[in-house]
């Protein structure tokens, strides 16, 4: 960056984000023992920059200004100390300075800083998740500057962004004959590895071989009269500067893959797994996808922009193509690259295209692939899905073609070890079965305790019959849409009449039989006593511990996902629960005899602390206390 491009003008000095100042905090000291990775995210800042003019020149030749030999240089400076990273790319406006440099644009930050712990090591890995980028200048960094000027601007609408990352920065207007972006470092006094052309050579090799434009330095040549390596004006390439994607897979390392996947995804942590693949046929793509080894702080927020990058026929399109993946594998991260888009192809387009379609089948089939491929691992599958399985839970109903194919993915805790790990699968399920046992049971709650302790699971621990515990929020939606797996039926344990007929010899059934017809006029007087708050009271056989409980009907909302369309501000339609007794229970015994007046209390006790073992709320939760302490003192 030559100072006589500039010609300064009034300098405005602004503050940092309150967020911006803890994360440079932070990462100075967090990620110390990482701290070469600021070149490559600078670097890898500059070549989106060059991707960004390509892209937006398809519609704009004019902002190439005469220049269409986009690159990338690295210069260091020993006497004065700084480290310069530029490019002839997009480059930035007065503007987007301000928004780029001096906030964190990101859904997620909040939580983010609300996670931190003060252990370095576990805040470096949070740091990863958010993704490091330009503020990661400070780590070696003790006074950054950024000469930039966007393409298309007149050369006096240039930036000076300048700040030593301790609360402020300033940001002035000034001259630069050429668009692109310079970014200045002048080195802490512990950092003269980095003033070395090897260690800048070594450090670019490992990070930036991926990258498909050149990654230039001044070429060193040693000078005998001075016995040392002295720097020509002759620029050399360090990188092979080819796409990563285009090349063969076994001309290139897991290292190389790893890198590449840092450079487009900004982690800080290696990918659990990828895939590269070349498609031919109707349509004609390559494929480089990525699994990250955590979930991005802003997984849930369906509202950010998200997806994979796309090229078509190696030019960059745009960075969150997110027509080529469905919503629920929005984790995925990588390129895809077109031999049939047009150049100009927008995302409207990329709606309508059939050629999309095609790739979004095969990638869609080649991403649940390489998930199945991970669960050969058991270790590795479970660190999948402890991150992304409520995620892949999405698909069961928005991917209704690969429906019986991501619930063989699907993992769940069950009644199997009373563990709240997630490791049954339905396969595992179906190869436990009970002889006679032609479905497949589960329970949904609030919570894996919640599910544990469920009365509905009472006959099924008398019978060791296996019960699925689920307690992710998407499990209700999900087993709206899920109703078999490998010819099994599902059944919600607290739903319906259940039928276990095929599981009980003939004296059970006979006993049944006999008690039902005892507890009529019991079962008469209390549908009469809760006449208008429930659908009906009946003798159920699911309970061998509990009084009583409240089921729905088949194809009714449970009491569950009721209360979470609530919480969501949601209106749902009053629904009237079928309360089910246990006859044989000493509590249900009891008030076989009791008064009306009594009568009607035990009634609405057993009611009321049937809802509540669901963990609905009471409606009139003053008067159910005041019940229960005037009959704790009767008895």
């Amino acid at each position: 960056m030559s100072q006589s491009d500039k010609t300064v003008s009034a300098s405005q000095t602004m503050g940092f984000q309150a967020e911006v100042k803890q994360l440079l905090h932070l990462m100075i000291h967090s990620l110390y023992s990482n701290k070469e990775i600021f070149l490559r995210e600078l670097v890898s800042n500059a070549s989106d920059a060059c991707d960004k003019l390509r892209f937006e020149a398809l519609d704009n030749p004019d902002l190439f200004e005469g220049d269409t030999d986009l690159r990338i240089r690295v210069e260091f400076d020993q006497e004065q100390r700084t480290i310069t990273i530029s490019d002839n790319g997009i480059g930035m406006s007065h503007e987007e300075v301000i928004n780029n440099l001096g906030t964190i644009a990101r859904s997620g930050t909040k939580e983010f800083f609300s996670n931190l712990t003060g252990d370095k090591q576990k805040d470096a890995q949070l740091i990863g998740q958010f993704g490091v980028g330009f503020y990661s200048s400070f780590i070696v960094a003790e006074h950054v500057s950024v000469f930039t000027r966007r393409a298309g601007l007149p050369e006096t609408d240039a930036v000076l962004w300048e700040s030593d990352g301790q609360g402020e920065f300033s940001v002035t207007k000034v001259e630069k004959a050429d668009r692109g972006t310079a970014v200045t470092l002048k080195l802490r006094e512990e950092e003269d590895e980095f003033l070395s052309g090897w260690k800048l050579r070594e450090v670019l090799r490992r990070y930036s071989d991926h990258i498909s434009l050149p990654v230039q330095m001044l070429k060193e040549e040693w000078n005998d009269e001075k016995s040392e390596m002295v720097v020509t004006t002759e620029w050399e390439a360090i990188n092979q500067a080819s796409a990563l994607w285009t090349r063969p897979r076994q001309e290139i390392s897991d290292d190389q893959y790893k890198d590449f996947y840092k450079h487009i995804s900004h982690d800080y942590e290696d990918p659990l797994a990828w895939t590269h693949n070349k498609v031919e046929g109707r349509s004609e793509y390559t494929q480089l996808l990525f699994i990250p080894g955590r979930a991005p702080l802003d997984l849930y927020d369906r509202e950010m922009r998200r997806g994979v990058k796309l090229y078509v026929k190696r030019v960059f399109i745009m960075d969150d193509a997110e027509q080529l993946l469905p919503a629920y594998l929005r984790f995925v991260r990588g390129v895809i690259d077109s031999s049939d888009l047009p150049l100009n192809v927008s995302r409207e387009i990329l709606q309508e295209s059939r050629d999309v379609r095609s790739i979004r089948e095969g990638s869609t089939k080649r991403v649940l692939s390489l998930i199945e491929s991970i669960t050969e691992d058991t270790e590795k599958y479970a660190n999948f899905w402890s991150q992304f399985g409520a995620v892949l839970k999405e698909g069961v109903g928005e991917d209704i073609s690969n429906q019986q194919r991501i619930a063989s993915l699907l993992r769940f805790a069950s009644t199997h070890n009373d563990s709240s790990v997630q490791n049954v699968s339905l396969a595992d399920y179906i190869g436990r079965m009970k002889e006679g046992q032609d479905k497949i049971y589960y329970v949904t709650a609030e919570s894996w305790e919640a599910a544990k302790n469920s009365p509905h699971l009472e006959v099924f621990r008398k019978k060791g019959i296996e019960v699925i515990l689920m307690s992710d929020r998407v499990d209700e939606w999900m087993m709206s849409f899920l109703r078999e797996f490998d010819g099994k039926s599902f059944v919600s344990v607290a739903k319906g009449g259940l039928d276990l007929e095929n599981m009980a010899d003939e004296d059970e059934k006979k006993h049944r039989e006999e008690i039902a017809e005892q507890f009529k006029p019991v079962i008469d007087r209390l549908n009469k006593s809760l006449d208008g708050q429930v659908k009906e009271v009946r003798v159920t056989s699911r309970l061998v511990d509990s009084p009583s409980c409240v089921v729905v009907d088949e194809h009714e909302l449970s009491p569950h996902l009721v209360r979470m369309l609530q919480s969501a501000g949601q209106d749902v339609p009053d629904m009237k629960p079928v309360l089910e007794i246990n006859p044989e229970h000493a509590l249900v015994q009891r008030i076989k005899d009791e008064s009306d007046s009594e009568f009607d209390d035990w009634a609405q006790l057993l009611l009321d602390q049937a809802l509540l073992a669901e963990g609905a709320n009471l409606k009139d939760p003053a008067n159910f206390v005041k019940r229960m302490n005037r009959m704790l003192m009767g008895s």
